[in-house]
């Protein structure tokens, strides 16, 4: 697993934390959940979302990749 350092304010930090520590978590588990709550995947995740989509329809490779864009979007901006 890859590490990250981010910079936060220290009220940003402290409500991160008490957050993780209400849910009974780490922060980097309550921040890979959130990335997961907002559509953000590895292109590996997104390929397999596509292959998946294509073969349970019969969408082209370019319509299950638009099904699969426009799914992220609608996730990532709340529609």
């Amino acid at each position: 697993m890859s590490r990250l350092t981010i910079t936060l304010s220290e009220p940003r930090y402290r409500a991160l934390k008490e957050a993780a520590a209400q849910r009974d978590k780490t922060i980097g588990q309550l921040i890979d959940e959130s990335l997961d709550f907002y559509g953000i995947k590895s292109r590996e995740q997104a390929q397999n979302l596509v292959s998946r989509a294509r073969t349970r329809s019969s969408l082209s490779d370019e319509q299950a990749m638009s099904l699969a864009l426009d799914a992220q979007h609608a996730v990532r901006h709340g529609l």
